[in-house]
């Protein structure tokens, strides 16, 4: 008999934690190896998470609604014949044991990693909370950590392998934030918990409002996007640039290819592939704009995947990811655009559509607003929103003189991380993108 550890697993790049919504299993219960026993959630889509190990749940470690740092043990799997399942009888208590033993020992090596992670260079890696708790306090990236020879078990990253790359890229200096860690930072989850109650307490138990008033409470996903947006504010300082652009040209034959363009694909053209046909070109010209941060290095994204902010039922937007973007044609990216689009509005994007974004484009003009400053979407450095499209009397420049006429204008925004992208930057790559837009070959085939 053995006991296989259930990890919470990483979910992209950017994210580090993960709200556990709901246990399919509890103690006892038995359970076949790719099984889904919970249901976890965070600010980008929900999702499964499966049994590593064939066996009994052991133990569970977490509640539903948990907040969960990646690479957390959340729960136990006693595998083999005979197995038991009433070792300990209070649980609670043996957790914030080991809670606490994770933070004062100096190794830490779960003693069993999933039997998916062995001997292959491509897998999932896994992180103490301690070790995640080092590398935020010292800027570390997700990228930079996964680059951390580990000396622990299965290759894992312990604290001491952590302490020692950080002593050696401060070339012999080591932070004293790290030789002596505070007590904030050592504090386990339950700790963080317990403080967090007792602050609530301490506040006035119920808050009146005058008036007459409606209170409605946050869902979880309102909570996780208000929290993502605040901290993407304070992150990167925005700047937002606005240009206007005639796509005359563009409606004119998107309004006569459409017909065509469903028979022949099966696929309904709209105006969003366009739009990042557009923004593709424009950084290949611009490669700073599908780019990244990390402390003082700047991360140029060679691979251009694009996110396009996209409804959900609910109200709430969410933004899957074209991977790859450049390499493919306007049908290729008309059948991704509406792919992903359906896929969000019947909720059943996967992890992997929401990840690995560079660059964002987000359409305001769907809900009537003809401009919008978009917040970015860390940890990219911009993005872009295009307004409605509407006739206007414009002026038009000919050979032979200026005339009136009516045209199909729109106003494009786009907000970006002013520590790497000054202003002369972003509007010239906004003004690219409107140039690409307003010069569209009428004439263009399908």
């Amino acid at each position: 008999m053995s006991s296989v550890d259930l990890i919470m697993p990483k979910l992209g790049e950017s994210i580090m934690e993960a709200t556990i919504l709901k246990w399919h299993k509890k103690p006892g219960d038995s359970v076949a190896m790719d099984e889904t026993i919970l249901d976890i959630a965070t600010d980008k889509v929900d999702s499964e998470v499966p049994s590593t190990a064939a066996g009994v749940i052991e133990e569970i470690l977490f509640k539903e609604n948990d907040v969960v740092p990646i690479g957390t043990v959340i729960a136990k799997i006693k595998t083999g014949a005979g197995s038991s399942t009433g070792q300990s009888s209070s649980p609670a208590p043996k957790r914030e044991y080991e809670e606490a033993k994770v933070v004062e020992e100096i190794p830490y090596t779960p003693a069993a990693a999933p039997a998916a992670t062995n001997g292959n260079k491509n897998a999932i890696r896994f992180y103490s909370p301690l070790v995640l708790n080092i590398a935020q306090s010292e800027g570390i990236s997700m990228t930079e950590l996964e680059n951390i020879p580990g000396t622990g078990q299965d290759g894992r990253v312990s604290k001491k392998d952590i302490l020692q790359y950080v002593a050696n890229r401060s070339v012999g200096h080591k932070p004293s934030a790290i030789s002596q860690p505070p007590a904030v930072q050592q504090e386990p989850v339950a700790a963080r918990e317990n403080q967090q109650v007792a602050v609530a307490a301490s506040s006035p138990a119920v808050t009146s409002y005058s008036g007459n008033v409606e209170i409605i409470e946050m869902d979880r996903m309102r909570k996780l996007i208000a929290k993502h947006m605040v901290d993407s504010k304070h992150t990167s300082p925005h700047v937002t640039s606005f240009a206007e652009c005639d796509v005359t040209n563009l409606v004119l034959w998107r309004d006569k290819v459409k017909k065509e363009f469903e028979k022949r694909e099966g696929e309904k053209i709209t105006f969003t592939p366009l739009f990042i046909e557009a923004i593709v070109k424009s950084i290949k010209k611009y490669p700073m704009l599908s780019s990244s941060v990390d402390g003082d290095k700047i991360i140029i994204k060679k691979d251009l995947n694009i996110g396009m902010a996209t409804a959900l039922p609910s109200g709430n937007l969410i933004v899957p990811v074209i991977k790859n973007a450049d390499q493919l044609n306007l049908v290729g990216l008309t059948k991704q655009v509406n792919g992903l689009a359906n896929a969000a509005r019947n909720n059943k994007l996967k992890p992997d559509d929401t990840m690995g974004g560079t660059f964002t484009l987000t359409n305001v003009g769907t809900f009537g607003s003809i401009m919008g400053t978009p917040i970015i979407n860390q940890p990219q450095v911009a993005i872009m929103a295009v307004g409605a499209i509407k006739k206007r009397p414009m002026v038009i420049e000919t050979p032979q003189g200026d005339t009136i006429g009516i045209r199909h204008m729109m106003y494009i925004s786009l907000s970006y991380d002013h520590r790497i992208i000054d202003g002369a930057l972003g509007s010239t790559f906004l003004n690219a993108v409107a140039k690409e837009l307003e010069n569209f070959d009428i004439n263009r085939g399908i």
